[in-house]
């Protein structure tokens, strides 16, 4: 029977020295594999006390990343441990997402008024009335 990890057991194996993810509701122990990621260690420590899910299935790893999961396991994560099971990668797209809509927002009333102007511009000058 595999060991059941709790949100706070979770989050207190979160440093470089001793990090755990939570991948497709089960707990893994990476931080002997911190070193070798091709990605870098970053990657893996920006996914620490949360859910890395979408993160993990997001980059498209290869079926050797994923024989190594086994190895690698600590147990299954309790799910009514109090962790909201969103990635800090879907997060920080959500982020991104909302900045570029504000933009694109802003721009939606610039360009229409200065298109008015350009052509109430044209109009006045076009007509000889200087």
């Amino acid at each position: 029977m595999s060991k059941t990890v709790t949100f706070e057991q979770l989050k207190s194996h979160s440093t470089k020295d001793d990090i755990w993810l939570l991948i497709s509701g089960k707990v893994y122990d990476v931080t002997k594999f911190l070193d070798e990621h091709p990605g870098g260690d970053e990657v893996i420590l920006a996914e620490a006390s949360q859910d890395a899910t979408e993160g993990f299935e997001d980059v498209g790893h290869s079926d050797e990343a994923r024989a190594l999961l086994p190895g690698l396991l600590v147990g299954d994560f309790d799910k009514n441990s109090g962790l909201d099971l969103k990635s800090g990668a879907a997060a920080a797209q959500a982020t991104r997402v909302a900045g570029a809509v504000e933009q694109t927002s802003n721009m939606m009333y610039f360009v229409p008024l200065a298109l008015l102007g350009a052509y109430f511009g044209w109009r006045y000058y076009s007509t000889g009335s200087v």
